[in-house]
């Protein structure tokens, strides 16, 4: 049975919003579109590219399909193991206002939280989540995460779509590994560890 992991890239005070290019996502006035590509090198290439191999598909919100889709048909280099990947497997999008995709391999997901457990009986390693801000906060909401892979880089960008939203259910996590890159940015893995777990530091 396949696991479902995100991976997301996050500046320091939690938000994912369009880390690309400055025209990705723009909803709610965002300005800051791009803000990954300054800090990108080859340290987080490698660790994308790692992440990547181990698919065997991909889940996605319809915002995070529309910027994949624009994109990545276009690169053809069969060494690009990130468009090779997403060209090639099969891809789920959740959607609740559109039913029809036209990227090769694609199939509508009306109900994320019914149809996610058979999903994972159909695959044997990963399915993963990019980005998805909004498909992420549901995910989260139900518990289906089975890892997290988070690239948190030196920026504090004050506004924009978070990964964790006011209203997520109250979790523990547990750290597997983590690096940095040369660029600065810090890469940490975590699984699944339970309820939030609270205690007192009081004297009396």
């Amino acid at each position: 049975m396949a696991e479902l992991t995100i991976t997301t890239f996050l500046s320091l005070d939690g938000v994912m919003q369009a880390p690309g290019a400055p025209d990705e996502d723009p909803s709610g006035n965002f300005s800051y579109g791009g803000w990954v590509f300054p800090l990108a090198d080859d340290d987080m290439g490698k660790i994308i590219a790692d992440i990547f191999s181990r698919a065997d598909a991909f889940l996605l919100g319809r915002t995070t399909y529309d910027i994949f889709s624009a994109y990545w048909p276009r690169v053809t280099d069969p060494k690009d193991i990130v468009a090779a990947k997403l060209n090639s497997l099969p891809k789920f999008v959740a959607s609740r206002s559109r039913s029809a995709f036209t990227w090769q391999n694609t199939e509508h997901i009306p109900d994320v939280e019914k149809e996610v457990v058979e999903l994972k009986k159909r695959f044997g390693r990963e399915i993963q989540v990019h980005g998805s801000a909004g498909l992420a906060q549901t995910l989260i909401m139900k518990d289906l995460v089975d890892e997290y892979r988070l690239l948190v880089f030196p920026v504090i960008i004050g506004t924009g779509k978070k990964l964790f939203g006011t209203g997520i259910v109250p979790r523990s996590l547990k750290l597997m590994r983590s690096s940095t890159t040369g660029a600065g940015a810090v890469f940490s893995v975590y699984r699944r560890a339970g309820d939030l777990k609270t205690g007192s530091f009081a004297l009396d």
